[in-house]
């Protein structure tokens, strides 16, 4: 039997899915934080919660999780008072006496070094080149396809996985890509290698991706998942000896520094990037930021300087 709250929660849920179209992913985690909240405060009726026992709940998870979870928990539980009040199904909401700071540590994103990058590239085509069966020529082939077009469009790996065989024109070298929220995005590419490899890829899988209408698809003919891609990264880094844990996200890291140390405008990238706020691209500056002290560190004549 539901109580109260556990009912409000599922209205509340069921109000996100159907009202504010969240994504999948999105509404997973939002049901999780709820429950877990659900289970932890003693009220079981909405009315009863009070500031105390939030507050009480929000050092709980301070103490349990690292900021940026500890953040994301209370945005989703704040989230749903503010659907209680919207709703009228609360008459002060408890969230309102509470101010939430956050000092989270300021993460840089890892990024691949670019002779590493080509040396990654080049195992797999080094593989392709002396596979011994045509399965794993085949493999290799579209092993080449997913690494280029990560590095080359920097889009997110569920991005990748998702994305449709419509969706690739290669003939113009546009891609269109749904990124979260289902916000669309269109990517060139323009590198005429990267296009080829893309091109031969598509035709040595013709008959797969028109099987699931997947644009990258395994050999049974169903969708590319992303625990493929990382154990196909695995696989690489371990062939070129790179001693460095390589993940699909640190492509699109790569991606957006690169750019943004060859003076691209932060705007342009955030717009490649798929990001809905500037702020989200802006972490690449602090990247900027460690390689100018680097350069001054180590380039500045005055270090030269004997006196």
């Amino acid at each position: 039997m539901m109580n109260n709250l556990q009912t409000h929660m599922k209205n509340y849920l069921e109000y996100c899915t159907a009202q504010k179209r969240l994504d999948e992913k999105t509404l997973k985690a939002y049901q999780i934080d709820l429950r877990q909240f659900s289970e932890q405060v003693s009220a079981t009726e909405i009315a009863l919660i009070t500031t105390d026992m939030i507050e009480t709940y929000i050092a709980r998870l301070h103490n349990l999780y690292k900021p940026k979870t500890a953040k994301r928990k209370i945005a989703s539980l704040k989230a749903f008072f503010h659907y209680l009040e919207y709703k009228d199904l609360i008459e002060k909401n408890p969230f309102n006496k509470i101010r939430v700071r956050f000092r989270e540590p300021v993460i840089l994103p890892k990024t691949i070094p670019l002779h590493t990058v080509e040396a990654f590239l080049s195992a797999i085509y080094m593989q392709q080149q002396n596979a011994k069966t045509a399965y794993q020529k085949r493999n290799a082939l579209r092993d080449a396809a997913v690494s280029e077009l990560l590095f080359a469009t920097g889009m997110r790996i569920s991005e990748l996985c998702a994305l449709q065989n419509k969706n690739v024109n290669l003939y113009d070298g546009t891609i269109l890509i749904y990124g979260k929220g289902d916000k669309e995005r269109r990517i060139q590419i323009c590198n005429r290698n990267v296009i080829r490899v893309l091109e031969e890829y598509r035709e040595e899988f013709s008959a797969e991706v028109g099987k699931c209408n997947y644009f990258f698809a395994n050999q049974d003919g169903k969708a590319m998942s992303d625990q493929a891609v990382r154990r196909m990264i695995n696989k690489y880094t371990s062939l070129a000896a790179i001693d460095l844990h390589i993940t699909p996200h640190m492509f699109r890291h790569t991606f957006a520094t690169c750019l943004l140390e060859a003076d691209v405008d932060i705007r342009y990238i955030q717009e490649m990037l798929g990001h809905s706020s500037i702020n989200i691209t802006e972490i690449y500056t602090h990247v900027t930021v460690a390689k100018q002290r680097d350069i001054l560190a180590n380039k500045h004549p005055r270090n030269g300087f004997h006196i």
